[in-house]
């Protein structure tokens, strides 16, 4: 089977690419620098170096391919966030259209049912309705939940205010790891036994913010480390001044508030799938060793 992956070589599509190189199949990696094509290759995988912002490339890139994975790349200098993030998904489904592609598994997210109000999953559902119009072609929308990783963003807080936090956080709320998703992915594009136009919902736990600092402080050796809620305003005026586009704390703030409400999470609270096998205490031994380092 020829498969092409998008993401480069981050934290899902380097080890989903892994995963299907050592079940035999051939492998293209999509990746926006040319510093990368020698670590793809070391991996015995293909590089297509281009833009998802190149239509033609991707189609290029795409034809001949049983299947391919979609995903929507961090933009850190959007102006408007969700119609470019909309964009790609057009340039994606424009694409595997014209490449003749049958099967798609795409990226998404958790809150994705909103059209608006959610941040930047606002913009992925602008994605999967992209797709969606696709005719004749099985599309698998993987609907992860709040990656831990995101809370080492936090490592900086802790150390210069002693705190955690976040606009949310009162009540539990669904996490999940990227090696998890990476390997629903695999068992996705492995298989390839899904039809029409569906949605995976993946996740590895469930906790409060603060289940999340106690498990986080024990592990660094600061029990009693305190998950503070702020503001919407709070959280818009510090992710600025953290050095993120206005435009982006504004969005992210959005997601926080969507977290808060629980509307986030309406439609996945209907279709809860049973719990993938990585915990926030696995997980809290990586946010240590970063933290230490």
């Amino acid at each position: 089977m020829k498969y092409v992956i998008a993401g480069s070589l981050g934290h899902i599509s380097k080890p989903l690419s892994q995963k299907l190189l050592a079940n035999g199949h051939e492998v293209t990696i999509i990746t926006s620098k040319n510093d990368n094509e020698a670590a793809i290759n070391e991996l015995g995988a293909k590089a297509a170096v281009g833009s998802l912002e190149d239509v033609q490339f991707l189609t290029n890139t795409f034809k001949g391919a049983d299947a391919v994975y979609t995903m929507i790349p961090p933009n850190w200098n959007p102006t408007n966030w969700k119609d470019w993030i909309g964009s790609i998904g057009n340039n994606y489904a424009n694409a595997i259209k014209e490449a003749g592609v049958k099967y798609v598994v795409n990226l998404s997210s958790i809150g994705a049912h909103m059209p608006d109000g959610c941040g930047p999953v606002s913009g992925l559902h602008r994605v999967e309705e992209a797709l969606n119009k696709l005719e004749n072609v099985s599309v698998r929308h993987l609907r992860p939940a709040y990656f831990y990783h995101n809370l080492l963003a936090q490592v900086g807080m802790i150390k210069h205010a002693n705190i955690l936090g976040a606009n949310f956080g009162e009540t539990h709320f669904p996490m999940v790891h990227p090696a998890d998703i990476a390997d629903a992915a695999a068992e996705e594009l492995l298989n390839l036994s899904f039809t029409g136009h569906s949605v995976r919902y993946i996740v590895g736990d469930e906790k409060s913010g603060a289940d999340i600092a106690s498990v986080i402080g024990q592990a660094i050796n600061k029990p009693g480390l305190p998950w503070v809620v702020f503001s919407d305003g709070q959280s818009v005026e510090g992710a600025i001044q953290a050095g993120l586009n206005e435009e982006v704390a504004k969005n992210y703030t959005e997601m926080g508030s969507a977290i808060r409400s629980g509307e986030m999470f309406a439609e996945y609270r209907q279709n809860k799938p049973s719990f993938s096998k990585i915990k926030l205490e696995d997980f809290a031994k990586e946010f240590a060793q970063v933290f230490g380092s």
